[in-house]
């Protein structure tokens, strides 16, 4: 019997954390990667900002290899993975909230150079 069945949820320890994803260590001397691509529906800038080493995350199964103990994850479609997604800036958010700070800062400097 496999220990871990796709599609399961499993939770598993961060043991490392790299620019193209997530390292986990799961029960059983499994090991697990939850790529970039499966951390949110959107852009991704920093990986960082999903985990920190040894916390622990609950994640789908997406593919067991038992003979090597490795497993491929996700968080994307899971409570935690959304969780991380609501606190962290995607596309456009940020210039959202910049870009009136910007125009008003530069209508002030339009209004003094014509005074001048």
């Amino acid at each position: 019997m496999k220990k871990y069945q796709i599609g399961e949820i499993a939770k598993g320890i961060v043991t490392g954390i790299e620019n193209y994803g997530i390292f986990l260590s799961f029960e059983g001397d499994y090991t697990g990667l939850i790529h970039i691509s499966e951390l949110s529906e959107h852009f991704v800038k920093d990986v960082k900002e999903y985990a920190k080493i040894g916390e622990e995350i609950p994640c789908i199964i997406l593919e067991c290899e038992d003979e090597q103990k490795k497993l491929k994850c996700s968080i994307k479609n899971t409570d935690f993975g959304k969780r991380k997604d609501q606190n962290i800036d995607h596309g456009f958010a940020p210039l959202r909230r910049q870009l009136p700070i910007w125009m008003e800062e530069k209508l002030k400097d339009m209004k003094e150079n014509n005074e001048n």
